[in-house]
């Protein structure tokens, strides 16, 4: 079985924490990952900060786009962003201009299913789209309501689709090799390693535990 790529998610409202966190977790994953959050509050140039502080991974750049999907997704691309994100609830035609802008500058977008009810028939369309990836994600407030993101993945997963599949939500140390057993191409983690007392040793766990799934 192929190890699925390792994403930190940053979602601090701090510039130099956020450069901090990048750092110490950068040895052990693949992906990193400014967060919609850290990216309100910081915007473009938190993205080429990051770009130039860590050229050899892939920058994730969660702006999470609603509508008008080339226009605002390009900015972020030209930035140094190498994914950008739209939202599945989105309407087809801002999935399309995502995508689009993202093959115009050699770049992936990933379709996020959050909140999205139908999650099989927006997977399939936005595939046919030429969606790069498409991303389970259980956010922060379905986590505190005691969701997690499992078996929406295993039902993607089951689809067979011919695209990479990122699965988000509550994945820590205990969790961690169920999910990767379940197939996905990425495994993002947030708290388990920013909201550590030693991001940099839970990094090194997370990967750790990922290699000998």
């Amino acid at each position: 079985m192929t190890k699925p790529l390792i994403q930190v998610a940053l979602d601090s409202l701090d510039y130099d924490q956020t450069l901090a966190l990048a750092r110490q977790a950068a040895p052990y994953v693949d992906i990193i990952e400014i967060g919609t959050p850290c990216l309100k509050v910081n915007g473009l140039a938190l993205v080429k900060a990051m770009r130039a502080a860590h050229p050899d991974k892939i920058l994730f750049v969660d702006l999470k786009t609603m509508d008008a999907g080339y226009y605002e997704a390009e900015p972020f691309f030209k930035a140094g962003a190498d994914i950008t994100t739209v939202l599945g609830t989105a309407d087809m035609g801002t999935i399309k201009g995502v995508i689009d802008v993202a093959n115009a500058y050699g770049k992936q977008a990933q379709v996020d299913l959050i909140n999205v009810r139908d999650k099989a028939k927006v997977a399939t369309e936005a595939v046919k789209l030429g969606a790069h990836i498409i991303g389970i994600h259980t956010g922060i407030d379905q986590q505190l309501a005691g969701h997690t993101p499992f078996a929406d993945l295993a039902a993607l997963v089951a689809l067979g689709l011919t695209v990479k599949v990122s699965v988000a939500g509550g994945i820590k140390q205990s969790t961690v090799q169920q999910v990767v057993q379940a197939g996905p191409g990425i495994v993002v983690v947030g708290g388990a390693i920013t909201g550590s007392n030693a991001p940099e040793t839970s990094a090194r766990e997370i990967r750790e535990l990922v290699t000998s799934a």
